[in-house]
């Protein structure tokens, strides 16, 4: 039966990318985003992992601990952590035990091709070990602020979250070209006033 919000999260104990055994039951008191992805460095994967890497410190202000969870093993989530400078740990559920207690190892398909692999799922677990949010339509470049607005359901976090200051920049772009654009035509105006 598939996990509901308000279950109680299953305990595992699995290994981080440094071989170090992560056990969800020594993370009680702490709450936890688990996210589960396909595979390391894929682009999907990519863009969820930097998204929450440069949102991560909004996420530790609301005390969660983060965690990113596939099949891939340690040594591959060293290269991932390495090479986009990821600041949480990725666990390796290369036997899929994780994978299968939260049914997150589904059937896909692509070009009619029917296969085995990761859902793309992200579980909130509150300090208490119990679910409280699912998320199973994640998008990858704005998982932060899916995650923040779950539990916060207010808009000044999600201000914290890099799309918002993204359009706060391009409003500051375009002030400053139209800024540029009036000092040009009045510098023009005045040259063809001495003109004539």
């Amino acid at each position: 039966m598939a996990l509901q919000v308000g279950d109680k999260a299953p305990d595992f104990k699995v290994n981080d990318q440094n071989g170090n055994p992560v056990r969800l039951s020594d993370l009680k008191g702490q709450k936890v985003i688990l996210y589960f992805y396909p595979k390391d460095m894929t682009p999907g994967c990519t863009a969820e992992a930097c998204n929450l890497r440069d949102n991560y410190r909004s996420m530790q202000k609301q005390g969660y601990e983060v965690l990113g969870i596939s099949t891939d093993d340690e040594k591959l989530h060293r290269k991932f952590i390495e090479k986009e400078k990821l600041p949480f740990r990725l666990l390796a559920d290369t036997d899929r035990q994780v994978h299968n207690s939260y049914g997150t190892w589904v059937e896909k398909s692509m070009y009619g091709r029917k296969y085995m692999g990761t859902a793309r799922v992200t579980f909130v677990i509150n300090e208490n070990g119990v679910i409280d949010e699912i998320i199973s339509k994640v998008d990858t470049k704005n998982h932060a602020a899916q995650i923040l607005k779950t539990d916060l359901k207010n808009t000044a976090v999600v201000a914290d979250v890099k799309p918002a200051k993204k359009s706060a920049a391009a409003k500051k772009k375009k002030l400053a070209v139209k800024k540029a654009k009036k000092a040009a035509k009045k510098i023009a105006k005045k040259a063809s006033k001495r003109k004539k």
